[in-house]
Protein backbone atom coordinates (compact mmCIF):
# COMPACT_ATOMS: atom_id res chain seq x y z
CA UNK A 1 0.00 0.00 0.00
CA UNK A 2 1.35 3.26 -0.81
CA UNK A 3 1.89 6.77 0.41
CA UNK A 4 3.46 9.25 -1.89
CA UNK A 5 4.35 12.62 -0.51
CA UNK A 6 4.08 15.66 -2.76
CA UNK A 7 7.61 16.60 -1.83
CA UNK A 8 9.02 13.39 -3.29
CA UNK A 9 10.61 13.67 -6.76
CA UNK A 10 8.81 12.41 -9.88
CA UNK A 11 10.50 9.40 -11.44
CA UNK A 12 10.54 8.41 -15.10
CA UNK A 13 12.12 4.95 -15.39
CA UNK A 14 13.77 3.77 -18.57
CA UNK A 15 15.45 0.41 -18.73
CA UNK A 16 15.98 -2.79 -20.68
CA UNK A 17 17.24 -6.33 -20.24
CA UNK A 18 20.41 -5.71 -22.23
CA UNK A 19 21.12 -2.55 -20.25
CA UNK A 20 20.64 -4.52 -17.04
CA UNK A 21 23.22 -7.10 -18.06
CA UNK A 22 25.68 -4.38 -19.04
CA UNK A 23 25.01 -2.58 -15.77
CA UNK A 24 25.55 -5.78 -13.79
CA UNK A 25 28.90 -6.34 -15.46
CA UNK A 26 29.92 -2.75 -14.81
CA UNK A 27 28.75 -2.93 -11.20
CA UNK A 28 30.88 -6.00 -10.55
CA UNK A 29 33.99 -3.92 -11.19
CA UNK A 30 32.91 -0.90 -9.20
CA UNK A 31 31.17 -2.16 -6.05
CA UNK A 32 33.70 -4.45 -4.42
CA UNK A 33 34.08 -1.90 -1.62
CA UNK A 34 30.68 -0.19 -1.43
CA UNK A 35 30.31 3.14 0.35
CA UNK A 36 27.29 4.09 2.37
CA UNK A 37 26.00 6.56 -0.20
CA UNK A 38 26.14 3.99 -2.97
CA UNK A 39 24.34 1.46 -0.83
CA UNK A 40 21.53 3.88 -0.10
CA UNK A 41 21.00 4.62 -3.79
CA UNK A 42 20.92 0.96 -4.67
CA UNK A 43 18.25 -0.23 -2.27
CA UNK A 44 15.90 -2.75 -3.93
CA UNK A 45 12.99 -0.95 -5.51
CA UNK A 46 10.07 -1.77 -7.71
CA UNK A 47 8.02 -0.46 -10.55
CA UNK A 48 10.94 -0.87 -12.95
CA UNK A 49 12.64 1.98 -11.14
CA UNK A 50 15.35 2.78 -8.66
CA UNK A 51 15.52 6.00 -6.78
CA UNK A 52 17.78 8.30 -4.89
CA UNK A 53 16.54 7.95 -1.38
CA UNK A 54 16.53 11.56 -0.24
CA UNK A 55 14.60 14.45 -1.84
CA UNK A 56 16.87 16.58 -4.04
CA UNK A 57 17.06 20.34 -3.83
CA UNK A 58 17.26 20.92 -7.56
CA UNK A 59 16.40 19.04 -10.79
CA UNK A 60 18.90 16.21 -11.15
CA UNK A 61 19.56 13.23 -13.34
CA UNK A 62 20.44 10.18 -11.26
CA UNK A 63 21.77 6.89 -12.54
CA UNK A 64 21.65 3.87 -10.25
CA UNK A 65 22.51 0.36 -11.46
CA UNK A 66 22.02 1.34 -15.09
CA UNK A 67 18.63 3.09 -14.95
CA UNK A 68 18.47 6.79 -15.73
CA UNK A 69 15.83 9.10 -14.35
CA UNK A 70 15.01 12.72 -14.83
CA UNK A 71 14.08 14.01 -11.40
CA UNK A 72 12.06 17.18 -11.11
CA UNK A 73 12.08 18.21 -7.49
CA UNK A 74 10.01 20.38 -5.24
CA UNK A 75 11.21 22.09 -2.13
CA UNK A 76 11.02 19.94 0.99
CA UNK A 77 8.83 21.20 3.80
CA UNK A 78 7.80 20.42 7.34
CA UNK A 79 4.92 18.22 6.14
CA UNK A 80 7.40 15.89 4.48
CA UNK A 81 9.49 15.72 7.62
CA UNK A 82 6.46 14.98 9.76
CA UNK A 83 5.23 12.24 7.45
CA UNK A 84 8.64 10.80 6.87
CA UNK A 85 8.85 10.02 10.57
CA UNK A 86 6.13 7.40 10.03
CA UNK A 87 8.61 5.28 8.15
CA UNK A 88 12.23 5.61 9.10
CA UNK A 89 14.87 4.19 6.81
CA UNK A 90 16.76 1.53 8.74
CA UNK A 91 20.41 2.18 9.38
CA UNK A 92 22.77 -0.15 7.57
CA UNK A 93 24.42 -2.55 9.96
CA UNK A 94 24.64 -5.39 7.46
CA UNK A 95 27.95 -6.80 6.40
CA UNK A 96 29.25 -5.65 3.04
CA UNK A 97 28.47 -9.12 1.64
CA UNK A 98 24.83 -8.91 2.69
CA UNK A 99 24.55 -5.38 1.33
CA UNK A 100 25.87 -6.54 -2.02
CA UNK A 101 23.30 -9.34 -2.08
CA UNK A 102 20.61 -6.74 -1.44
CA UNK A 103 21.94 -4.63 -4.28
CA UNK A 104 22.04 -7.61 -6.63
CA UNK A 105 18.43 -8.47 -5.70
CA UNK A 106 17.43 -4.88 -6.38
CA UNK A 107 19.14 -4.92 -9.75
CA UNK A 108 17.48 -8.21 -10.67
CA UNK A 109 14.04 -6.96 -9.65
CA UNK A 110 14.23 -3.43 -11.04
CA UNK A 111 15.86 -3.98 -14.37
CA UNK A 112 15.06 -7.54 -15.31
CA UNK A 113 12.01 -9.15 -13.65
CA UNK A 114 9.76 -6.12 -13.99
CA UNK A 115 11.12 -5.19 -17.40
CA UNK A 116 10.48 -8.70 -18.74
CA UNK A 117 6.99 -8.68 -17.22
CA UNK A 118 6.21 -5.30 -18.75
CA UNK A 119 7.44 -6.37 -22.17
CA UNK A 120 5.73 -9.79 -21.94
CA UNK A 121 9.02 -11.59 -22.49
CA UNK A 122 10.04 -14.91 -20.92
CA UNK A 123 12.11 -14.75 -17.73
CA UNK A 124 14.92 -17.28 -18.13
CA UNK A 125 17.24 -18.40 -15.35
CA UNK A 126 20.26 -18.24 -17.65
CA UNK A 127 19.57 -14.54 -18.27
CA UNK A 128 19.08 -13.87 -14.56
CA UNK A 129 22.46 -15.44 -13.86
CA UNK A 130 24.01 -12.88 -16.21
CA UNK A 131 22.41 -10.12 -14.15
CA UNK A 132 23.77 -11.34 -10.81
CA UNK A 133 27.24 -12.01 -12.27
CA UNK A 134 29.31 -15.18 -12.13
CA UNK A 135 30.85 -14.47 -8.73
CA UNK A 136 27.35 -14.60 -7.16
CA UNK A 137 26.02 -17.70 -8.92
CA UNK A 138 26.33 -19.75 -5.73
CA UNK A 139 24.03 -17.22 -3.99
CA UNK A 140 21.51 -17.02 -6.84
CA UNK A 141 18.68 -18.71 -4.91
CA UNK A 142 18.98 -16.19 -2.07
CA UNK A 143 19.18 -13.24 -4.45
CA UNK A 144 16.09 -14.41 -6.36
CA UNK A 145 14.23 -14.92 -3.08
CA UNK A 146 14.97 -11.34 -2.00
CA UNK A 147 13.95 -9.94 -5.37
CA UNK A 148 10.75 -12.01 -5.32
CA UNK A 149 9.78 -10.80 -1.85
CA UNK A 150 10.22 -7.17 -2.85
CA UNK A 151 8.17 -7.66 -6.01
CA UNK A 152 5.45 -9.38 -4.00
CA UNK A 153 4.97 -6.63 -1.42
CA UNK A 154 4.96 -3.83 -3.98
CA UNK A 155 2.98 -5.34 -6.85
CA UNK A 156 1.21 -8.33 -5.25
CA UNK A 157 2.65 -10.72 -7.82
CA UNK A 158 4.52 -13.96 -7.17
CA UNK A 159 7.66 -15.09 -9.00
CA UNK A 160 6.93 -18.65 -10.09
CA UNK A 161 8.85 -21.19 -12.13
CA UNK A 162 6.50 -22.15 -14.97
CA UNK A 163 8.82 -24.60 -16.76
CA UNK A 164 11.25 -26.60 -14.66
CA UNK A 165 12.98 -28.04 -17.72
CA UNK A 166 13.97 -24.75 -19.31
CA UNK A 167 13.96 -22.90 -15.95
CA UNK A 168 11.49 -20.31 -17.21
CA UNK A 169 9.80 -18.01 -14.67
CA UNK A 170 6.85 -15.63 -14.72
CA UNK A 171 5.30 -13.03 -12.43
CA UNK A 172 1.81 -14.21 -11.49
CA UNK A 173 -0.84 -11.86 -10.11
CA UNK A 174 -2.35 -12.77 -6.72
CA UNK A 175 -5.78 -11.83 -8.09
CA UNK A 176 -7.25 -12.89 -11.42
CA UNK A 177 -7.10 -9.46 -12.97
CA UNK A 178 -7.13 -9.51 -16.79
CA UNK A 179 -3.84 -9.79 -18.64
CA UNK A 180 -2.11 -11.24 -15.55
CA UNK A 181 -2.68 -8.13 -13.43
CA UNK A 182 -2.21 -5.48 -16.11
CA UNK A 183 -6.01 -5.01 -16.36
CA UNK A 184 -5.89 -3.59 -19.87
CA UNK A 185 -4.56 -5.23 -23.00
CA UNK A 186 -0.98 -4.83 -24.13
CA UNK A 187 2.10 -4.22 -22.05
CA UNK A 188 2.36 -2.61 -18.65
CA UNK A 189 3.02 -3.11 -14.95
CA UNK A 190 0.70 -5.03 -12.60
CA UNK A 191 -2.15 -3.17 -10.89
CA UNK A 192 -2.70 -5.90 -8.29
CA UNK A 193 -0.68 -4.19 -5.56
CA UNK A 194 -2.70 -1.00 -5.91
CA UNK A 195 -5.95 -2.98 -5.74
CA UNK A 196 -4.82 -4.89 -2.63
CA UNK A 197 -4.02 -1.58 -0.97
CA UNK A 198 -7.44 -0.19 -1.85
CA UNK A 199 -9.15 -3.29 -0.48
CA UNK A 200 -7.18 -2.91 2.74
CA UNK A 201 -8.14 0.75 3.04
CA UNK A 202 -11.83 -0.04 2.47
CA UNK A 203 -11.74 -2.81 5.07
CA UNK A 204 -10.04 -0.65 7.69
CA UNK A 205 -12.56 2.12 7.10
CA UNK A 206 -15.39 -0.15 8.18
CA UNK A 207 -15.85 -1.98 4.87
CA UNK A 208 -16.85 1.22 3.13
CA UNK A 209 -14.51 4.11 2.28
CA UNK A 210 -15.61 7.46 0.93
CA UNK A 211 -14.17 8.67 -2.34
CA UNK A 212 -12.53 11.50 -0.38
CA UNK A 213 -10.71 8.97 1.82
CA UNK A 214 -9.57 6.94 -1.17
CA UNK A 215 -8.19 9.92 -3.09
CA UNK A 216 -6.52 11.28 0.03
CA UNK A 217 -4.85 7.91 0.48
CA UNK A 218 -3.78 7.78 -3.17
CA UNK A 219 -2.43 11.32 -3.02
CA UNK A 220 -0.01 10.13 -0.35
CA UNK A 221 1.47 8.00 -3.16
CA UNK A 222 1.25 10.93 -5.52
CA UNK A 223 -1.45 9.22 -7.51
CA UNK A 224 -3.96 11.84 -8.63
CA UNK A 225 -7.15 11.76 -10.68
CA UNK A 226 -6.52 13.00 -14.19
CA UNK A 227 -2.74 12.65 -13.94
CA UNK A 228 -1.15 9.65 -15.62
CA UNK A 229 0.88 7.45 -13.30
CA UNK A 230 3.62 5.12 -14.52
CA UNK A 231 2.03 2.11 -12.78
CA UNK A 232 -1.71 2.77 -12.71
CA UNK A 233 -2.10 4.86 -15.85
CA UNK A 234 -5.00 7.29 -15.46
CA UNK A 235 -6.12 6.34 -11.94
CA UNK A 236 -9.68 7.70 -12.04
CA UNK A 237 -10.56 5.47 -14.99
CA UNK A 238 -8.78 2.49 -13.45
CA UNK A 239 -10.51 2.79 -10.08
CA UNK A 240 -13.99 4.08 -10.91
CA UNK A 241 -14.43 2.36 -14.28
CA UNK A 242 -12.13 -0.61 -14.95
CA UNK A 243 -12.04 -2.19 -11.48
CA UNK A 244 -15.77 -1.50 -11.05
CA UNK A 245 -16.58 -3.08 -14.44
CA UNK A 246 -14.48 -6.11 -13.44
CA UNK A 247 -16.44 -6.24 -10.14
CA UNK A 248 -13.40 -5.93 -7.87
CA UNK A 249 -14.72 -2.62 -6.52
CA UNK A 250 -18.19 -1.20 -6.04
CA UNK A 251 -18.54 2.55 -6.54
CA UNK A 252 -21.83 4.06 -5.51
CA UNK A 253 -23.48 7.30 -4.46
CA UNK A 254 -23.83 7.87 -0.72
CA UNK A 255 -27.57 7.73 0.00
CA UNK A 256 -29.21 11.10 0.65
CA UNK A 257 -25.92 12.98 0.28
CA UNK A 258 -26.16 16.67 -0.59
CA UNK A 259 -23.92 17.65 -2.23
CA UNK A 260 -23.45 14.30 -3.97
CA UNK A 261 -20.80 12.07 -2.46
CA UNK A 262 -19.54 8.64 -3.45
CA UNK A 263 -18.07 5.64 -1.66
CA UNK A 264 -16.14 2.46 -2.43
CA UNK A 265 -16.83 -1.10 -1.26
CA UNK A 266 -15.40 -4.52 -2.09
CA UNK A 267 -16.92 -5.97 -5.24
CA UNK A 268 -18.12 -9.57 -5.58
CA UNK A 269 -14.98 -10.74 -7.41
CA UNK A 270 -12.77 -9.34 -4.65
CA UNK A 271 -14.81 -11.25 -2.08
CA UNK A 272 -14.57 -14.41 -4.18
CA UNK A 273 -10.83 -14.26 -4.97
CA UNK A 274 -9.40 -12.98 -1.69
CA UNK A 275 -10.43 -12.40 1.91
CA UNK A 276 -9.93 -9.92 4.71
CA UNK A 277 -7.41 -12.29 6.24
CA UNK A 278 -5.35 -12.43 3.05
CA UNK A 279 -5.48 -8.66 2.59
CA UNK A 280 -4.28 -8.10 6.15
CA UNK A 281 -1.54 -10.67 5.69
CA UNK A 282 -0.45 -8.65 2.66
CA UNK A 283 -0.54 -5.43 4.71
CA UNK A 284 1.47 -7.08 7.45
CA UNK A 285 4.13 -8.20 4.99
CA UNK A 286 4.38 -4.67 3.59
CA UNK A 287 4.78 -3.38 7.15
CA UNK A 288 7.44 -5.97 8.03
CA UNK A 289 5.23 -7.28 10.78
CA UNK A 290 2.70 -10.03 11.51
CA UNK A 291 -1.09 -10.05 11.16
CA UNK A 292 -1.55 -9.97 14.93
CA UNK A 293 -0.16 -6.43 14.86
CA UNK A 294 -3.64 -5.41 13.63
CA UNK A 295 -5.71 -7.14 16.34
CA UNK A 296 -9.12 -5.50 15.96
CA UNK A 297 -9.05 -5.85 12.18
CA UNK A 298 -7.74 -9.40 12.29
CA UNK A 299 -10.38 -10.35 14.79
CA UNK A 300 -13.04 -9.17 12.36
CA UNK A 301 -11.28 -10.90 9.48
CA UNK A 302 -11.10 -14.20 11.38
CA UNK A 303 -14.77 -13.91 12.28
CA UNK A 304 -15.53 -13.38 8.60
CA UNK A 305 -13.56 -16.53 7.74
CA UNK A 306 -15.44 -18.51 10.36
CA UNK A 307 -18.75 -17.40 8.86
CA UNK A 308 -17.57 -18.57 5.44
CA UNK A 309 -16.51 -21.90 6.97
CA UNK A 310 -19.95 -22.37 8.54
CA UNK A 311 -21.57 -21.62 5.19
CA UNK A 312 -19.31 -24.21 3.56
CA UNK A 313 -20.22 -26.70 6.30
CA UNK A 314 -23.88 -26.14 5.55
CA UNK A 315 -23.28 -26.56 1.83
CA UNK A 316 -21.28 -29.73 2.52
CA UNK A 317 -24.09 -31.15 4.62
CA UNK A 318 -26.60 -30.40 1.87
CA UNK A 319 -24.47 -31.93 -0.88
CA UNK A 320 -23.59 -34.96 1.25
CA UNK A 321 -27.26 -35.56 1.89
CA UNK A 322 -27.84 -35.52 -1.85
CA UNK A 323 -24.90 -37.88 -2.43
CA UNK A 324 -22.46 -35.32 -3.81
CA UNK A 325 -19.06 -35.01 -2.11
CA UNK A 326 -17.21 -31.74 -1.64
CA UNK A 327 -13.68 -30.81 -0.66
CA UNK A 328 -12.50 -30.28 2.86
CA UNK A 329 -13.54 -27.07 4.54
CA UNK A 330 -10.72 -24.68 5.37
CA UNK A 331 -11.31 -23.09 8.70
CA UNK A 332 -10.04 -19.76 9.91
CA UNK A 333 -6.78 -19.72 11.79
CA UNK A 334 -6.66 -18.50 15.35
CA UNK A 335 -4.33 -15.74 16.40
CA UNK A 336 -3.10 -14.26 19.62
CA UNK A 337 -3.84 -10.57 19.42
CA UNK A 338 -1.45 -7.96 20.70
CA UNK A 339 -2.11 -4.28 21.37
CA UNK A 340 -4.28 -2.41 18.85
CA UNK A 341 -2.70 -0.36 16.06
CA UNK A 342 -4.05 2.94 14.82
CA UNK A 343 -5.43 2.77 11.27
CA UNK A 344 -3.58 5.90 10.18
CA UNK A 345 -0.29 4.45 11.36
CA UNK A 346 -0.97 1.17 9.56
CA UNK A 347 -1.79 2.77 6.24
CA UNK A 348 0.93 5.40 6.41
CA UNK A 349 3.53 2.74 7.12
CA UNK A 350 2.24 0.77 4.13
CA UNK A 351 2.32 3.86 1.99
CA UNK A 352 5.81 4.94 2.95
CA UNK A 353 7.17 1.44 2.47
CA UNK A 354 5.90 1.36 -1.08
CA UNK A 355 6.80 4.99 -1.68
CA UNK A 356 10.34 4.08 -0.69
CA UNK A 357 10.30 1.10 -3.04
CA UNK A 358 8.64 2.80 -6.01
CA UNK A 359 10.14 6.26 -5.73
Amino acid sequence: MLVMNATRPEMRPSCGGAQAIAAAEEESTTTSSPQCGGITQSLPTAGSCSTAQEPQRAPTTTTSAGISYTISDEASNSQHEDRASAYEVPSFTESSGTVLLTRKAGLLEQQFLLYKYKMKQPIMKEDMLKIVHQSYHDRFAEILKRASERTEIVFAVDVKEVDSTSHCYDLVSKLKLPNNGRVRGGRGLPKTGLLMNLLGMIFMKGNCATAEDIWKFLSMMRVYAGRKHFISGEPRKLITKDLVRLKYLEYRQVPNSDPLRYEFLWGPRARAETSKVKVLEFLAKVNDTVPSAFPSYYKEASRDEEEKARAMDAARADTTASGVGVGAVVRASTYEFCGDTNIRSIMENCCYKLLWDCG
